[in-house]
């Protein structure tokens, strides 16, 4: 089976699994969706969707938040870790939006690149869930189980697999595919504890899957 074939059934098993595929990042504007994803480095989803709720609450708009000072967007962004380089990346990225783009975002991926903080994960999210375009957004999760299940082999650099991703992967499907991901490596393909490959949908063509079940025969 090639790698493409591969990512097929992947797509199609996991869409079987989750229907729905969204952003476990609640926002309201795209805006907000760019200061979310940069807070959510080295920090869960679930807490940046408590944190958000005040500093939004606070400046609620990019003209607000510009208007803030990096020592008072870190007050509040704190709990989410690395406050001062985030709270400096979020002050220096919503001045740009409000200086340059009238409040609004890029809708290149090239200019969203210049934004300060955002790098290709953080682009490819915003293309993909605010502009509807062609996205592979190579999270953590993304990363571990499209080396388990042999998407990629023993590529752990974001770039390097998101590059390798496109060569197999539909452009269509690709935003909604690593939503998956997500889904999947929080509740089945875990980093933390052994995979859950008893109950997984992906076991009997997974590279993991099959090795791990070799290696216990071995053991026996």
């Amino acid at each position: 089976m090639t790698k493409k074939e591969l990512a097929l059934i992947c797509i199609e098993r996991l869409k079987e699994q989750y229907p729905l595929a969204e952003c476990t990042l609640d926002y309201d504007h795209a805006w907000q969706l760019l200061v979310e994803v940069r807070l959510a480095a080295q920090c869960t989803d679930a807490r940046v969707n408590v944190v958000v709720q005040d500093l939004f609450a606070k400046y609620p708009s990019v003209a607000a938040l510009a208007a803030a000072t990096p020592e008072e967007i870190e007050e509040i962004v704190r709990p989410c870790g690395l406050g001062r380089s985030k709270a400096r990346d979020i002050s220096a990225c919503m001045r740009m939006l409000r200086d340059e783009y009238d409040c609004g975002i890029p809708q290149t991926f090239e200019e969203l690149l210049k934004l300060p903080g955002v790098g290709r994960k953080s682009a490819n999210l915003i293309m993909g869930d605010v502009f509807g375009k062609p996205a592979i957004v190579t999270d953590t999760h993304c990363i571990r189980l499209s080396n388990r299940i042999g998407l990629v082999d023993g590529i752990k650099d974001p770039r390097r697999v998101e590059m390798a991703l496109w060569k197999i992967i539909p452009p269509e499907e690709g935003s909604d595919f690593c939503h998956r991901l997500v889904y999947h490596g929080r509740e089945v393909c875990t980093a933390r504890t052994t995979p859950y490959c008893e109950k997984c949908c992906l076991a009997d063509v997974c590279r993991y899957a099959r090795e791990n079940r070799l290696s216990q025969k071995v053991e026996k």
